[in-house]
């Protein structure tokens, strides 16, 4: 068994982005904590930014674990403060890029004053909440995002406060990138996480997502599938939409969506411009003038994209080695038209040879028109074999095909017919006895 397991654990696409020798992880069947990882991972590889120069910081609670499992420099921090944690690796070496996971409680309760400060200042930070509406670690107490009317450890009669609506606070406060999925939505997730990596500013992802041992089964809501289904059932999707708008009440409608993206200049970039202005060209920042920054932020982003480039050919690569070998369409296309053009060629060229026989018997000259098996026939036999098959042919079927052509043709004079069925014969005998000759060619 730990033999399969460790197959397993190589053999997994995670592998990279992972540190699987923690694995299995710690998080309840049905929580969305997982799938959120999962779209992180993806979006860091999607991005083409330098794993070496990535920071994961997280606070206490579930989703605080997940400093623990990423195969990054990580920091798993006190109770609130992953945050302020998260500003000080980024003024210590503001070419790292530093993202901030972890839950609503962590984030917006104890956390809540640094959220809204880093947000005013536009610090140049990653910040993804996964909101589940309750403190699932520490026994499912009530939130500051715990919905009005919901069921908690410390409300059992359901709880009275108003909540935060999350997009709203930190717009308020200043954030430059703001979006809101659930943990169903696993691709608009890796998405707006690759968005917000590519990006400078203080962006804020909030994944709403299910707790399913302690919310969902306090307020009996059933388990992580039904509320998977909920969640399908019950979003809306407003991109641009007025943050103001984003309320969230107890198992009503969710919007979700990307609602701003905006540019302004960052802490640091605040920062340079005050230091340029009192101290002139002399101001360094780190050893660096400002020229040698842009010189190396430009060869960077060229970096980035060369890589991203070279991670979708890699993708392509895989699905069209993944899909199975079929006849292209265009071979297909040349194939049926070839066809066709063999069909033609030997009409032109067998079909007045059996009407000139059929002449001979003094039948009209397109009662000798033979069924599909006779031209078949035709074509593979030569001249010789076409005349016996049309002598040995019953006299109930040509009397068949001469009323067939009666029928499709007018009717000439049978002496005139005759005429013209033995003028042409010396013609179709010769096209007759070249047709083989094509057919095998």
């Amino acid at each position: 068994m730990s033999t399969e397991i460790g197959k397993f654990k190589e053999g997994s696409p995670m592998a990279s982005a992972l540190r699987m020798e923690r694995m299995p992880h710690i998080w309840c069947p049905g929580c969305g904590i997982g799938s959120e990882v999962n779209s992180f991972a993806e979006a860091v590889k999607r991005s083409g930014i330098d794993p070496r120069k990535l920071v994961v910081v997280s606070g206490i609670g579930c989703t605080g674990r997940v400093a623990g499992y990423v195969n990054f420099d990580s920091i798993h921090t006190t109770h609130g403060r992953a945050i302020p944690v998260a500003t000080g690796v980024k003024l210590a070496n503001p070419e790292l890029t530093v993202v901030v996971f972890s839950g609503e409680g962590d984030l917006t309760g104890i956390g809540g004053n640094h959220l809204i400060h880093a947000a005013r200042r536009n610090m140049d930070l990653v910040v993804i909440c996964n909101n589940n509406f309750t403190y699932g670690m520490t026994g499912g107490q009530v939130t500051p995002t715990t919905p009005t009317s919901a069921i908690a450890s410390t409300t059992p009669y359901g709880n009275y406060e108003y909540p935060f609506s999350l997009p709203f606070l930190v717009d308020a406060a200043g954030a430059t990138y703001i979006a809101r999925w659930t943990s169903m939505h696993s691709r608009n997730v890796t998405q707006s996480i690759e968005e917000a990596l590519l990006r400078k500013g203080f962006s804020f992802i909030e994944v709403i997502s299910p707790c399913t041992t302690l919310y969902l089964r306090r307020n009996r809501l059933g388990d992580g599938v039904d509320m998977l289904q909920h969640y399908q059932e019950n979003t809306i999707l407003k991109h641009g939409c007025d943050t103001r708008e984003t309320a969230i009440d107890f198992q009503g409608k969710i919007v979700i969506g990307k609602f701003v993206d905006k540019d302004k200049p960052t802490y640091l970039e605040g920062v340079d411009k005050c230091c340029v202005k009192l101290v002139g060209d002399d101001y360094q920042l780190y050893g660096k003038t400002i020229p040698e920054r842009e010189a190396e932020e430009k060869a960077e982003k060229e970096r980035i994209a060369a890589r991203r480039a070279a991670m979708q050919a890699e993708a392509q690569a895989e699905a069209v080695s993944a899909k199975p070998r079929k006849t292209s369409a265009p071979t297909a296309a040349v194939k049926k038209a070839s066809a066709k053009a063999a069909k033609t060629k030997f009409q032109s060229k067998v079909m007045p040879a059996k009407q000139a026989l059929a002449g001979t018997k003094k039948a009209p000259a397109k009662a000798a028109a033979a069924p599909k098996a006779a031209k078949k026939t035709a074509a593979k036999a030569p001249a010789k074999t076409v005349k016996k098959v049309a002598a040995k042919a019953p006299a109930k079927a040509v009397a068949k095909k001469a009323a067939t052509a009666k029928k499709a043709a007018p009717k000439p004079a049978a002496k005139v017919v005759a005429k013209k069925a033995a003028a042409k014969k010396p013609v179709a005998k010769k096209a007759a006895a070249k047709a083989p000759a094509k057919k095998i060619r």
